[in-house]
């Protein structure tokens, strides 16, 4: 599969996925808001019809304490004038019905009728009078009871008034009835803010969780009171219609990061069986060279046709001694980075001076970089270079910088590479810094990775097996050691190698 088809259908499914998720957050909010409106309106309307009800219940209180007041008064009137009783009496069959008098404007008794004679004109007119004296009486009666209850009931403290027994029993039964039945809390205040009752679990929240209803609403101003109901299970109950959804959302997000983690591996794959192709092609290029300057040299020796000199002789066992030794340091570049796949390999830990195993390393290539024209610049400021490491194993870490550096020298330019050290926090720093082409910063992450090589198009550079840094981080880091590299691109790199003292 082509990288750019895996690219095009990484891309796909996480955008299908996405919309999905998406769509399934989207449903999930918009839920959640149709059963908070919902919530809302059950709340309100069961908090007015419960203020309705405590209102009512008020009503019938002062009803009854008026009509007892009434009947007392009517019994000591009825005790009073007992010999000269007014009443007034119907009769039908054998039975007789007693009124009480009236007690304001008295009017004059209903005439007494036999309901086995017909009555006359002026009886059915005597009683007609009476039966309308009465309800006039009757309506007067009723008309005091709501001047009581507007202009008296209001006198009284909002405390006396309201029974919050009586209110939390009408709120269950109204929120009950609305189909809430989570626990609830509320408290009563006066108009101006003072607190009148609170249940002692009451907490004081933002508007979204309490809800405010009027007491007494026709009452003046200033003798109204409010009620504020919280709900502290609110968002519980309101988002428990999301749990249905919310296993499907985390499915789907799980299968994302399945499908996204087997893409990733895929391309992955791709690009190690890329970087492995590349890897055979330049140790084929590699191993060619020499094996072919070997071949020469073995044919020329073997040419009978050619006078054999010892300078001849010396030139070409020279030739064969240096290719076969390159041969043998690629083979064995190789076989180590093989040994770290398996973590077969052992650093010895030695006492080591850096700046003696430096200077060795830098004699070593200060002739090539001085036939390449460049020069090799050591400041050795550590005041205390000692570490413990193995000894094979960082110089070869520094021949591979030393050997980039000479490789990707610029074109053209004078190669100018500098060795430094010292001392940072009880560690050895080295620094190896060059003025080469540099490194893009698209390469900067992945240079350290086996096989990589940093493209020109689809050409490279340099030949070689794109191991050398590799192996580099992996000494440095079995070293207890940290790297981390700068570059400029057109300008350099610095390598910065950072080794706890010993």
């Amino acid at each position: 599969m082509k990288r750019k088809l895996i690219s095009i259908l990484a891309s796909l499914i996480v955008l299908v996925s996405g919309i999905l998720i998406f769509m399934q957050w989207h449903n999930a909010k918009l839920m959640v808001k149709m059963r908070k409106d919902e919530f809302d309106e059950a709340v309100l309307r069961s908090l007015n019809q419960a203020s309705r009800d405590l209102e009512r219940n008020e009503t019938f209180r002062y009803l009854e304490s008026i009509t007892y007041s009434h009947e007392q008064e009517l019994d000591s009137v009825v005790h009073a004038q007992s010999p000269r009783y007014s009443g007034v009496g119907i009769t039908q069959g054998e039975t007789l019905f007693v009124t009480r008098p009236t007690l304001f404007n008295p009017v004059r008794p209903l005439p007494l009728l036999n309901m086995h004679k017909r009555p006359t004109e002026e009886t059915t007119r005597s009683f007609l009078e009476s039966v309308r004296n009465a309800y006039i009486y009757q309506r007067g009666v009723l008309d005091e009871v709501i001047y009581t209850i507007l202009y008296h009931a209001s006198e009284q403290d909002l405390k006396d008034r309201v029974d919050t027994v009586m209110l939390d029993a009408l709120l269950t039964e109204a929120l009950r009835r609305n189909g809430i039945t989570i626990p609830f809390h509320f408290k009563v205040e006066t108009a101006d803010g003072e607190e009148v009752f609170r249940c002692s679990d009451y907490e004081d929240t933002g508007s979204e969780y309490c809800y405010s209803q009027t007491l007494f609403r026709n009452d003046p101003m200033a003798k109204m009171g409010v009620m504020r109901v919280h709900f502290p299970t609110m968002n519980d109950h309101i988002w428990g219609v999301a749990n249905t959804l919310m296993p499907m959302l985390l499915f789907t997000i799980l299968l994302l990061v399945v499908v996204g983690y087997t893409i990733w591996q895929l391309a992955r794959q791709k690009k190690v069986s890329e970087m492995k192709n590349d890897f055979i092609n330049n140790m084929t290029h590699e191993f060619k060279t020499p094996l072919a300057s070997i071949s020469l040299a073995a044919q020329m020796l073997n040419d009978k046709s050619v006078a054999k000199t010892e300078r001849m002789y010396d030139h070409l066992s020279t030739v064969i001694s240096d290719e076969t030794r390159r041969l043998r340091f690629q083979v064995e570049k190789v076989l180590q980075m093989s040994l770290f796949d398996h973590d077969n390999i052992r650093l010895k830990s030695e006492r080591l001076d850096l700046h003696d195993m430096l200077q060795t390393v830098i004699t070593t290539q200060q002739l090539r970089i001085r036939q390449n024209g460049g020069t090799l610049e050591a400041q050795m400021m550590a005041d205390d270079p000692v570490v413990r490491g193995d000894e094979m194993h960082l110089t070869n870490v520094f021949f591979n910088l030393l050997d980039n550096a000479v490789k990707y020298a610029r074109p053209n330019v004078q190669m100018q590479l500098v060795v430094h050290t010292e001392n940072v926090g009880g560690n050895v720093q080295v620094t190896v810094q060059d003025n080469g082409i540099g490194i893009q910063k698209k390469d900067l992450g992945h240079i350290f990775e086996r096989f990589y090589r940093v493209h020109t198009g689809n050409q490279h550079n340099v030949k070689g097996f794109g191991l050398g840094l590799a192996y580099v981080h992996t000494i440095i880091h079995l070293s207890r050691g940290k790297i981390k590299v700068e570059s400029e691109y057109g300008q350099g790199t610095r390598f910065i190698i950072t080794l706890p003292n010993e």
